[in-house]
Formats: structure tokens, C-alpha cells, sequence
């Protein structure tokens, strides 16, 4: 078994504020994106990494992980997806490699849970990605207008509580064959589709990837609090 992998870093994180993006930010003695890439830098499966960053990116030339003979620097895109097909575009394999992809931002995956994506999706026809079913109760909002003791301010409003019996959280890496996943994504281009993930571009094409159950602490960091929950996790883990 073997796969490539391809990790989009070229976001700027606003919304997690400050000057460094969030898969630069310390967690531990590493950064973010270094605790991302060593399941894979560790995996002798992996035959390639293919990272997409911001042209003017100086951070990541800095990091260890950055002189593996692996890993490989290609120029992002504004978009996720236009990160993930030009480190498509950088893979001289063949149409039926496997390739994975995995969020920068997401430092908690488990060898577990990589080991099982691989051994569920090996001979599965279209491919996957590692999900976790919803927990939370969800709601669906109205936004209001309304007038208070000041200026007039927007409201979120409960609309209706959907059923999340059968939604799932999707995580990564997502996996999926190298042709498969280049041809979804320029039909999302020809479109002027934006997918939020691969899995949702496989979809377009009329496929229907295979949901692996994964570990509910492979969070992304979005805001700092999610960078302290990281940091007990792996804290946790450690102590494991």
C-alpha cells in the first residue's frame, strides 16, 4: 500500500487572528503543521508530500520537516481547492495512486486512525474520508433585525431544529484516487463550483465516498481555543 499526500497551508487564518497563520502557531516545542505532517513523515507508506503554500511563505523553509527529501513546496491558490490541485499537478504518478489530503490545521490524527483509512479504503472503488457522527444538537437560524436600547442589531433567531440522525463531521485526510480526484476538481473548476473538501467534488461527479468512523480529537484549530484543546489532546494522549 502505497499514497501520496497533499497538505493546502496556503490560508492566512484570519480567523484566528494575530500575524502568524493557524498551522504556524507553537503547540508544544512544534508548530501546528509539524504535528500534521509527522504521521505521515513517519509512515513508510507515504512516497510523497506535497505541501501548498503562499508564494511569499518564509515560515515553513525554517521548519525541520521542510528538508525531507518527501516533502515538496508548490504555490497555493485562494482557495482550498485550487491548493489541493496544484499539489495534484506537482505528482508524477499514475492515475490509480492513492492520494491523501490532509488539513495543515489538524495536528491530532492518530496512527490508528490513518491505519484504518487506509486498510478500509484499499480496495474500495471510489475512496473516502475519516468522519465523525454528530453529537451536538443542531440548529438552523433566522437572522433578525431588531431595536433595543441603542442602534438596531443582528439577531440570531432559532428557525427549526434538524434531525442529525445520519450527519456525520467530516475530517482528514480524505483519500482518493490521483485521476478520480483530479478530474473532479476541474469539473468543479469548469463549474465555477467551490467544494469545501474533496469528498464534496467526488460527490458532483456522482460518486458516494465511504465514511471511516475517526477519532473526535482530530480537531482543526480555527481559534485559539481550539489550539488549548489541541494541546490537551496531545498532552493526553502523550500521557497515554
Amino acid at each position: 500500500m502505497r499514497y501520496w499526500l497533499v497538505m493546502p497551508a496556503a490560508g492566512s487564518g484570519r480567523r484566528f487572528g494575530g500575524e502568524l497563520p493557524k498551522q504556524y502557531q507553537m503547540l508544544g516545542t512544534r508548530r501546528v503543521i509539524e504535528h500534521a505532517l509527522s504521521a505521515f513523515l513517519d509512515d513508510g507508506r507515504c512516497q510523497g508530500i506535497i505541501v501548498a503554500l503562499d508564494e511569499a511563505d518564509q515560515v515553513f523553509a525554517t521548519l525541520a520537516a521542510s528538508a525531507s527529501p518527501r516533502v515538496h513546496r508548490v504555490n497555493g491558490g485562494a482557495r482550498r481547492c485550487d491548493s489541493v490541485r496544484h499539489g495534484l499537478a506537482a505528482i508524477q504518478g499514475e492515475d490509480s495512486d492513492w492520494v491523501l489530503v490532509h488539513d495543515a490545521a489538524r495536528p491530532c490524527l492518530e496512527r490508528a486512525d490513518l491505519d484504518r483509512l487506509l486498510a478500509t479504503l484499499e480496495q474500495d472503488p471510489v475512496g473516502g474520508l475519516l468522519a465523525a457522527p454528530l453529537a451536538d444538537t443542531l440548529k438552523r437560524i433566522n437572522a433578525s433585525v431588531e431595536a433595543g436600547t441603542g442602534a438596531p442589531v443582528l439577531v440570531p433567531r432559532v428557525a427549526e431544529t434538524p434531525s442529525r440522525v445520519g450527519l456525520w463531521r467530516a475530517l482528514t485526510p480524505q483519500m482518493f484516487r490521483l485521476g478520480m480526484l483530479r478530474q473532479a476538481l476541474h469539473a468543479a473548476l469548469e463549474l465555477g463550483r467551490d467544494p469545501t473538501d474533496e469528498s464534496q467534488a467526488i460527490e458532483w461527479l456522482g460518486h458516494a465516498p465511504c465514511l471511516v468512523a475517526g477519532s473526535p480529537g482530530n480537531i482543526k484549530i480555527t481559534t485559539s481555543v481550539d489550539l488549548q484543546l489541541a494541546r490537551a489532546w496531545l498532552s493526553q494522549e502523550k500521557q497515554a
